[in-house]
């Protein structure tokens, strides 16, 4: 039909400017994207990337730009730079975090850090699509203090019900960092109350004044691994298996701290919700995340 065309221009420019807003602060969350992930996490119902990549065009062409993208075989990816950061920090809606970074040496990385970064977006989708947690509710690679130095979790999701939950990428880590990793998080969960407290409120520690809630009535977040694919590296199911086998053995595990395991390609293919999640100390059997034991 005549003019169908550019109405089908004018629409995209529209939807573009509409969500310029939420690419730009999804980015700077989460520091790294594709148009296809921004697509699921920002216009699930749009059946292709148009209106992010206009929206993402138009970000790239303010002065000074407010995102930037890599090329690598055929697929762009996006992140936020300096100005970006700052726009997206003055409107409010981001948590507050200090030493929040651009994605661009991601973005650029040849050593696995793209991959890694791209893996937890997945995991992020993954959880926005199961209505399990909104993609606002993610933190990554937050610095929380512990005696033996600080635990930096891949990513800190905020669940629907109200509780959290600590979430790793594992690709090509060693099973020996991945277990350090794991003796980190018992090293929180243990770290000594800080302050003096007050007459109403005995001193809590770090864990409990981010975590617990006013009155102590939600238990260390579960730790939750994925095992995503990397070139030269065992399968994921094979890493998780093994990893199984060696984190029982940590100190904590099955009694201060849940962990629970899953593959990316189950968590992607059928949802957090669902029985996915292997429990460390549990045998076999999988189960979704709303049942997952708490720690005691």
């Amino acid at each position: 039909m005549p003019g169908e065309a550019s109405r089908a221009r004018k629409t995209a420019a529209k939807a573009g400017a509409d969500i310029r807003g939420e690419v730009l602060l999804t980015l700077a969350q989460l520091r790294l994207a594709t148009p296809r992930q921004l697509k699921a996490l920002l216009l699930p119902r749009q059946q292709g990337t148009d209106h992010v990549r206009r929206a993402l065009r138009n970000l790239l062409a303010e002065s000074p730009a407010l995102v930037g993208r890599t090329h690598r075989a055929q697929q762009s990816y996006w992140y936020c730079t300096p100005a970006g950061l700052a726009e997206a920090a003055a409107s409010g809606e981001l948590a507050p975090t200090a030493g929040r970074t651009t994605g661009k040496r991601i973005a650029a990385s040849k050593t696995g850090l793209r991959e890694h970064g791209l893996a937890l977006v997945d995991a992020v989708v993954a959880f926005h699509q199961a209505e399990v947690a909104d993609c606002a509710d993610w933190q990554v690679e937050v610095a929380h203090p512990t005696p033996a130095g600080n635990l930096v979790p891949d990513g800190v999701v905020l669940l629907a019900g109200g509780s959290s939950a600590f979430v790793e990428i594992d690709r090509t880590m060693s099973y020996a960092r991945l277990l350090a990793k794991l003796e980190r998080y018992d090293a929180y969960r243990n770290a000594p109350p800080s302050g003096r407290g007050n007459a109403a409120r005995a001193p809590r520690s770090h864990w409990q004044e981010t975590y617990a809630g006013p009155s102590l009535d939600r238990p260390f977040p579960p730790v939750l691994f994925v095992f995503a694919p990397a070139p030269r590296r065992a399968a994921p199911a094979t890493r998780e298996a093994v990893f199984h086998e060696r984190a029982r053995h940590v100190s904590g595990v099955n009694y201060r701290l849940t962990v629970a395991t899953t593959t990316l390609a189950q968590l992607t293919g059928q949802g957090p919700d669902q029985p996915v999640w292997r429990v460390v100390g549990h045998g076999e059997d999988r189960l979704a995340l709303a049942v997952l034991p708490k720690a005691r």
